[in-house]
């Protein structure tokens, strides 16, 4: 399972069996929740959170941050899938310490 970010203690992360349409898991001790990138045209429509079936959902603290960093970074979450799944191609974790507002 390719860790992406790590952002305030928030994982954002693929599992290594994943299917489109492109989305990422946002784990904080024990709980997670989902956001899947809309793209039309090459561009990034819409970003759709959602919980994760047989898990308690991110908080709502936890759910800011998440969802800071995925519209901060929703391009390069797309780059990172392309990479993984599709040229099968090792992705690098990142330490993000500051706000991404």
């Amino acid at each position: 399972m390719p860790k992406l970010y790590e952002y305030f203690g928030l994982i954002i992360m693929f599992y290594a069996n994943e299917h489109e349409p492109v989305h990422v898991h946002g784990k904080f001790q024990g709980r997670e929740s989902r956001a899947e990138i809309i793209v039309l045209n090459g561009v990034v429509s819409d970003i759709r959170y959602s919980m994760v079936a047989g898990r308690a959902p991110l908080d709502t603290n936890e759910m800011r941050y998440f969802e800071e960093i995925i519209t901060a970074r929703a391009d390069d979450i797309i780059a990172k899938w392309i990479d993984f799944f599709v040229l099968h191609k090792p992705v690098t974790p990142e330490r993000i310490t500051r706000r991404l507002k």
